[in-house]
């Protein structure tokens, strides 16, 4: 009997270690999301994006992308004491001046004053957001993209596609560009050419379009040269300097436009774009 007790002992022993271990196993987790899919690490692209204009947030499965549209470098749209007057076609006029000048103002290189658009970079207390998956996915389509944001570039400002209006191309614009091919209106200062004050036939991370992809310079770090499997929209999958896993980008086309620009996206969206607000 004594025997029997032992043994039934032993076997209860057995059984509460096994429940204990079984247990364990089945709280333990493995990388860096939850049973939900929630993200906990930013993409390292994130980094490069000016802490002091935009502010970039995990928020479950996505990314909220916040910016307050300004730049981060010099521009003559800056305010300035220079004065200038845009007459629109019905005789209206605009006139432009601030008392004094703005400590990233520069005088105009590729434009004039009397080309520049109307009005001045901190015209616009500008307030946009941006919510895209952490891990973007092409889409069955491609769409088209509108008038307006397109993308958020790492300096704080927006970026545009390559029509100033309503089936209007940029052509007749490309004069009020600044030397880092942007202008302002009608919401804020936005790039619609490489922005040559930070990116000129390399490589550079350019910013984050709508559906979530990254856009970089005219050449890929993989080869340190210019892709040649670009698809229309200018994307391809490999490695950048952001990542060791090839990921599928965007590129800025090695493509002239009036013989001496090089357009920021002008190409359909490959993936399932949000709306900037």
């Amino acid at each position: 009997m004594k025997n029997l007790f032992k043994l039934l002992a032993l076997l209860l022993i057995c059984t509460t270690v096994s429940l204990a271990c079984s247990s364990d196993d089945s709280s333990s987790t493995v990388g860096t999301g939850d049973d939900s899919g929630t993200v906990t690490e930013l993409h390292n692209a994130f980094s490069e994006f000016d802490e002091d204009n935009v502010t970039v947030m995990l928020s479950g499965t996505n990314v909220v992308i916040e910016s307050n549209g300004l730049p981060n470098h010099t521009s003559p749209y800056w305010s300035n004491t220079t004065s200038r007057t845009i007459t629109g076609p019905e005789g209206n006029s605009m006139t432009t001046v601030s008392s004094s000048n703005h400590p990233l103002w520069v005088e105009p290189t590729v434009t004039s004053h009397d080309q520049m658009a109307p009005g001045n970079i901190d015209d616009f207390n500008g307030s946009f957001s941006l919510t895209v998956s952490a891990n973007p996915a092409l889409a069955s389509n491609t769409s088209s993209t509108g008038l307006g944001p397109i993308g958020i570039a790492i300096s704080g400002s927006m970026i545009y596609n390559d029509e100033e209006g309503p089936n209007v191309p940029l052509d007749n614009a490309v004069g009020s560009l600044d030397y880092s091919a942007a202008h302002t209106g009608p919401q804020s200062y936005h790039y619609h050419l490489e922005p040559k004050a930070w990116s000129n036939d390399d490589e550079a991370l350019i910013g984050i379009i709508a559906d979530g992809f990254f856009l970089y310079g005219r050449k890929c770090n993989a080869t340190g040269t210019y892709p040649t499997d670009l698809d229309a929209s200018g994307g391809h999958i490999s490695t950048t300097q952001h990542t060791t896993e090839a990921e599928y980008h965007y590129h800025i086309q090695n493509e002239l436009y009036l013989n001496q620009y090089y357009i920021l996206f002008p190409g359909d969206y490959q993936g399932s774009a949000s709306s900037i607000n």
